[in-house]
């Protein structure tokens, strides 16, 4: 009998990771391939984006040997990938790069930005130099062969499908996006008075969750497959990360610890603050609100490397504050709570102890971390008993004391808090919920 394999791939800032699940969710292969980062410079980040087909097609290899070991049948019957929000590429029709990717924290598109504030509602996410819709006009400019826009996740699905030009509704949100009325806007398309994005180069778009389509005959047959192996429309990776926390009901709020510190409360209803870069996602049958930071493990790693993390980690007190009250950010420049293109990275003084600068830096990241759940009440999302949390920085018990300290809110470690885990959960559900003919 054959043992159905639930695969999610998350592809982030700083690897690929893939998590197989069975219809218990269990997790049954684990994979993870470390790649090297690009930093911003002036305000460019970019990446090629013909690396990570060979990434994934690594990983899945990877996670088909380790099934291979099982005693039993054990075959991937449907797969859903995450990525950065709002990471985009200019392409042709059938797939074809004609751009490199600009990542989710490019601010190249200051002029574009500036367009779209004119015409795009205050409610919009497409707002800023880094939202999909900017870096889309940026693209189009520069690249007026353009065909179809194609984010990291939708772009990577596509490459096993054949069938590009399909996305899901949390990535497209950067991309101006209408998840409340669920269509694309007028104020976008091709016309003297707006914006200028024609529809057909704007992705067909789909719920998380949702079938896109069969992959390939000759990758099933590669990757040794189910027969009507699918592929299931994916999320970003931070909405991943809080699906895989086992988060769902209203109320529930994640805080995902990983390069950036991102923060999500389950809602009855939407929130849009461009202001406060707070904007909401359609998912599993609710509104996720939340926002991203610039803050988070990034910062620390400009400062440490991770094995002197590890070794500080020990020697911290959490119990007793530093007093040093700091705004740790990579660059100039914040998102949320605050949103301020212009704010500083604030580290100073410098202690003589690395111990007490790096529990300095914990504190502040945990301050900003107080401040968003503080700004989302205000506005009215429901007020949090408890917080899972998700991402690398979770598994450091000292981090979530001084956390549970500054927020008055209990901290709880997710049993599962990678986003790929998220994402097989999303495959699982496609696989279950939509008809399982070949398209």
């Amino acid at each position: 009998m054959r043992t159905d394999v639930f695969l999610g791939i998350d592809i982030g800032t700083s690897g690929i990771r893939g998590s197989g699940i069975d219809r218990n969710e269990t997790e049954l292969a684990r994979f993870h391939i470390t790649f090297d980062t690009t930093r911003a410079r002036k305000g460019k980040n970019e990446q090629d984006p013909s690396n990570w087909l060979q990434l994934l097609d690594h990983l899945i290899t990877e996670i088909g040997k380790q099934l291979q070991q099982h005693e039993t049948l054990h075959q991937i019957v449907a797969i859903a990938i995450d990525g950065t929000s709002s990471t985009l590429i200019a392409c042709k029709r059938d797939g074809t790069p004609l751009s490199p990717a600009m990542m989710y924290n490019d601010q190249q598109s200051q002029r574009q930005a500036e367009i779209i504030s004119h015409f795009a509602p205050a409610s919009s996410a497409a707002h800023g130099a880094s939202s999909s819709l900017a870096k889309a006009l940026f693209l189009q400019q520069r690249y007026p062969e353009t065909e179809i826009f194609c984010h990291q996740a939708d772009w990577l699905a596509a490459s096993l499908t054949g069938r590009y030009g399909i996305s899901d509704e949390n990535n497209c949100l950067k991309l101006g996006y209408d998840s409340i009325n669920r269509r694309w806007p007028e104020w976008i398309h091709e016309n003297k008075e707006h914006i200028g994005i024609a529809r057909r180069c704007l992705p067909d778009v789909l719920s998380p969750g949702s079938k896109m389509a069969r992959v390939k005959p000759t990758l099933i047959e590669k990757y040794r497959l189910a027969e009507n192996c699918m592929v299931v429309a994916g999320t970003t990776d931070s909405n991943a990360a809080v699906l895989a926390t086992g988060a769902n009901q209203i109320g529930d709020a994640v805080t995902s610890l990983g390069s950036t510190l991102v923060i999500k409360v389950f809602s009855d209803r939407p929130i849009f603050d461009s202001e406060y870069g707070i904007y909401s996602h359609r998912l599993n049958g609710h509104w996720l609100v939340g926002g991203a930071s610039n803050s988070g493990g990034s910062v620390l790693l400009q400062h440490f490397t991770p094995a002197q993390l590890d070794d500080m980690t020990g020697q911290l007190k959490p119990e007793q504050a530093t007093g040093l009250k700091y705004y740790p950010l990579p660059g100039t420049g914040e998102r949320f709570p605050v949103n301020d293109s212009k704010k500083k990275n604030r580290t100073e003084p410098r202690p003589s102890s690395d111990v007490i600068f790096f529990q300095a830096l914990l504190e502040g990241i945990a301050s900003i971390e107080a401040d968003g759940y503080k700004k989302l009440r205000q506005l009215g999302t429901p007020t949090p008993e408890k917080i899972f949390t998700a991402g690398g920085g979770s598994k450091n018990q000292a981090w979530n004391t001084i956390r549970a300290r500054t927020t008055g809110i209990e901290i709880v470690n997710a049993e599962h808090s990678e986003a790929c885990y998220g994402s097989a959960l999303l495959a699982k559900k496609g696989f279950e919920e939509e008809p399982h003919q070949s398209q």
